[in-house]
């Protein structure tokens, strides 16, 4: 792992790998069909912990600083050089999206437009104020899931990589999600203190 400026990665949006996007779909599929309302809070809650004590060892003034890693299981390889803000980022506008979606399918409502990996890659102008907009993100998507009378929808939205999902299947995404940039924050990190 490098810190750098500018190298020279995919463009946002261009997915994964064939075969591990096979792979994440089966995972994926697995997880739905074995988890629970509270299985799938518990994970958000238990990736959300997680990403507040790897912040809390982050000095603030290292926050800000894009890393290049390795690409991860999971990460599309423009996502390589973000910082952590970025990465923080990114998980407010998709926490926020997850909830907006929940909310729509549990009320009887396809929300309009498309989903898209592309359109939710983070600022790269970033205050510590993007620390407490993750934070009421989060928020939102556990009253999104908690406050449902029944996340099993008839109603589906689709996500770029694992189709058809109802509101059951992106409660079950929003915790799987932060995993996979909780472990990025890591790499993050394992970089900042290497250079």
């Amino acid at each position: 792992m490098r810190a750098t400026t500018d190298p020279q990665l995919a463009p946002p949006g261009a997915g994964l790998p064939i075969m591990e996007l096979w792979a994440a779909r089966l995972l994926f599929a697995l997880t739905r069909l074995r988890g629970s309302r509270e299985t799938f809070v518990a994970k958000f809650e238990q990736e959300r912990a997680a990403i507040r004590a790897l912040m809390a060892s982050c000095p603030e003034a290292q926050r800000s600083k894009p890393v290049l890693i390795t690409r991860l299981r999971g990460l599309e390889d423009s996502s390589r050089n973000w910082s952590v803000w970025m990465t923080l980022d990114h998980l407010r506008i998709t926490n926020t999206a997850f909830a907006r979606v929940i909310n729509a399918l549990t009320h009887g409502k396809v929300p309009p437009g498309k989903a898209s990996t592309a359109a939710v890659k983070p600022s790269t102008s970033l205050t510590p104020t993007v620390e407490t907009d993750f934070e009421r993100s989060c928020d939102g998507v556990l009253t999104a899931i908690s406050e449902a009378a029944e996340l099993n929808t008839k109603l589906r939205f689709a996500h770029p990589w694992f189709g058809s999902l109802n509101a059951l299947g992106w409660a079950a995404l929003a915790g799987t999600h932060m995993g996979i940039h909780r472990v990025q924050i890591q790499s993050i990190m394992a970089g900042l203190s290497s250079t």
